[in-house]
């Protein structure tokens, strides 16, 4: 065997065992449950819209991660509907109901999410709430916006998994 026959030989087990290593990779990658995909796209998505609720209203603070937690009674914050008049400027909702109706969604939708129920309905509400969003408000935060689109449609698509209240239900139905 001369030295060029050796070194193909050496290149070849190399790439066989390159090829062999990226094929395992991505095997255990293939393996990933779909429950722990679906709580951690469930947790974030909810932690987006549930944050970014809690700026337009004033009497509610709850932040589990942070351990903020300010109970009252919620309402509609000065600020919010300034912003819903002077830089959303939404077409067809006066600010008042655009603001408040913005507000609710971003509270009531993430908590279902949240505790997979009514999964895939929330999903949609949602990526309603996040096409207007980047259509009349931030047309430039395509990035952002198409990064909750796709959490969005991974939950309308796939479910919640298997730690949810649908979960739950659709177990207790098919008995």
């Amino acid at each position: 065997m001369n030295t060029a026959t050796t070194q193909g030989v050496a290149t070849g087990s190399l790439m066989a065992r390159l090829t062999a290593l990226l094929q395992s990779i991505h095997s255990a990658m293939g393996q990933l449950p779909n429950t722990l995909l679906a709580f951690i796209a469930r947790f974030s998505i909810a932690a987006v819209f549930w944050k970014s609720g809690q700026t337009k209203i004033e009497g509610l603070a709850i932040d589990i991660v942070n351990g903020t937690f300010t109970l009252g009674m919620p309402r509609l914050s000065d600020n919010a509907v300034f912003l819903f008049k002077e830089e959303y400027k939404l077409p067809l909702l006066s600010p008042e109901l655009g603001a408040a109706l913005a507000a609710l969604g971003e509270h009531i939708l993430p908590i279902f999410i949240l505790l997979g129920l009514a999964t895939r309905l929330s999903a949609l509400g949602l990526l309603v709430m996040t096409m207007v969003i980047q259509i009349f408000v931030y047309p430039d935060a395509y990035a952002t916006h198409g990064t909750w689109a796709a959490v969005l449609l991974y939950l309308m698509a796939h479910g919640p998994g298997k730690l949810s209240i649908d979960a739950w239900i659709a177990s207790r139905n098919s008995r």
